[in-house]
């Protein structure tokens, strides 16, 4: 050990002697600077993105082509604000509460600000520790401990005299007060980049998280479109049933009219007025839907029950589809749905991992000191000779642990084997999501298109029917049999043409469509009694 004065230049110019310096062994240094050498580089494996290859063009050229529809897909960049592309405003304002006001995505918001604090934690631990500490205590040594075992103790403390015993287990110590203050330093040096992994890893979680967000974001937009989407379906079944039951009330009349002038019997009012009742029972139902979407499109935006039934119990037709639907290529898929990359994300956590569970096979290095003061009188604390330092540092050496570094590097690998085929199915699922709501909604305008024809002409039967047993010609229950099945087609045309709404939502919600490049604030909960 050498001691080593150096003179200094202050900031004024002037020399002053620094504080007298204890050098440290120089082979201690000379391993530790060997050891930092060696682990330069991270141990396990560097994350690579996973490999995958996209079909050309969204539709596969084996499978048998659909006529082409009034509104057909187009490859062009996706809107992330979507739901505009139906051109109705109430459907907008209510897709944009969705990031502000839906309690499912305030709690992602939550687990993304908890993954982001991992991320600090994880972080800290690259950075040496540095701590403050001071003390007063009032001692004194027991008269039977192990400083009896001296031949000739003395204790002076506190500027007093103490007693000079022999060995005696009678002797006495008088008490003492201790002042100390000062810093604890340490850190532990990342040779093997097992800290770097963790932080690695944290990092992965955290993109994770807010890709789970988007997720959310995503699937709960979706949810209020498709329900306002139903709710207008429903609205328009339920003035077609309205419609239908004035016509039959009408036709009732008329058999009444004719019953009470000899021309037709009873059954045929009976018939009448069976009518009247099935095409009446339907309505209840109908009105009881109409609740429960505007009950699920309040939920949905965390209102309470019947919140929204003034602003959407009036009645407005199924937004329309566009003739031009954008849905981008088959390669920006990947980089638009949430799911995806959270698993990719997910992958990288996993080989993030592997790399932790490796360092914790080599030595741990840790460097620590501490400095302060120490003196049995408050006045002395200060002084230059109270002052008292240890430095230096410490190696440990993994010998056996019972097979747990093998286990877990073993658990770690077999979750990275998992991640990259759960990765390999999401994509998988994303591929048939896309093409089967492709395909659906290309079929569903086909089936719309017909049952318009059918409507149509169901109409005219009605009308035909009517006047043929008005004339005479035919019976009544003609007359039925085309009411009902005008009924019928009038309700599966209003279905159709919901569905094919809902199934362009659908669609967007496969592509992934919706907040690909920024996250909302969300306000934190307010605590109770404030």
């Amino acid at each position: 050990m050498t001691q080593v004065t150096k003179r200094r230049t202050r900031s004024d110019g002037q020399r002053w002697n620094a504080p007298t310096v204890t050098s440290l062994p120089r082979a201690p240094l000379g391993i530790l600077a060997a050891l930092v050498l060696a682990g330069c580089s991270p141990v396990g494996p560097d994350f690579k993105r996973p490999e995958w290859l996209s079909p050309t063009t969204w539709v596969a050229p084996s499978r048998p082509q659909l006529k082409a529809a009034p509104s057909m897909p187009a490859a062009e960049p996706v809107d992330p604000n979507w739901w505009t592309i139906f051109n109705d405003p109430q459907l907008t304002a209510l897709a944009q509460r969705v990031a502000s006001e839906n309690l499912d995505v305030k709690a992602a918001s939550f687990r993304l600000d908890q993954s982001r604090a991992q991320l600090g934690i994880a972080e800290a631990a690259e950075l040496p520790r540095l701590d403050a500490r001071a003390s007063y205590a009032r001692q004194k040594s027991s008269q039977y401990g192990i400083l009896t075992a001296n031949p000739t103790t003395t204790s002076a403390a506190n500027g007093g005299i103490g007693n000079t015993v022999q060995g005696s287990p009678t002797r006495r110590f008088t008490p003492y007060d201790i002042f100390q203050g000062g810093f604890d330093a340490s850190w532990e040096v990342d040779l093997w980049g097992g800290v770097a992994r963790s932080v690695e890893a944290a990092t992965a979680n955290t993109e994770a998280a807010a890709e789970a967000q988007r997720g959310v974001l995503i699937t709960t937009t979706a949810e209020v479109v498709r329900d306002y989407i139903r709710l207008r379906g429903i609205q328009t079944q339920l003035q077609i049933a309205r419609d239908n039951l004035r016509s039959a009330q009408r036709s009732q009349q008329l058999t009444q009219a004719r019953a009470a002038g000899g021309v037709t019997t009873d059954l045929d009012v009976a018939n009448a007025s069976a009518q009247v009742r099935r095409t009446a029972a339907e309505i209840p139902f109908l009105l009881q839907r109409e609740a429960a979407l505007i009950n699920a499109i309040s939920l949905l935006l965390g209102q309470p029950p019947n919140a929204l039934r003034e602003e959407l119990e009036t009645k407005k037709p199924v937004p329309p589809v566009p003739p031009k639907v954008p849905v981008g290529v088959p390669s920006d898929l990947v980089r638009r749905r949430p799911d995806l990359r959270q698993a990719e994300a997910e992958l990288h956590v996993a080989t993030a991992q592997i790399g932790v569970a490796e360092a914790d096979f080599y030595p741990s290095v840790r460097l620590s000191g501490s400095m302060g003061l120490q003196a049995l009188q408050i006045g002395q604390l200060f002084n230059l000779n109270a002052r008292q330092f240890a430095v230096g540092p410490s190696i440990t050496i993994p010998l056996f642990e019972g097979g747990r570094l093998r286990a877990t590097l073993e658990l770690r690998e077999s979750q990275q084997q998992s991640a990259a085929l759960t990765f390999q199915r999401v994509l998988l699922q994303a591929w048939h999501e896309v093409d089967d709501s492709l395909t659906a909604y290309q079929a569903e305008q086909a089936r719309r298109d017909q049952l318009v024809l059918a409507v149509i002409d169901s109409k005219r039967a009605v009308g035909l029917a009517q006047s043929r047993y008005e004339q005479g010609v035919a019976d009544f229950l003609s007359v039925l049999d085309a009411e009902r099945i005008s009924l019928s087609t009038q309700q599966q045309l209003a279905l159709s043409t919901t569905n094919v709404s809902e199934n362009l939502v659908s669609l967007y919600k496969a592509l992934g469509g919706g907040w690909e490049t920024a996250l909302p604030e969300v306000a934190p909960v307010p605590a109770k009694g404030k």
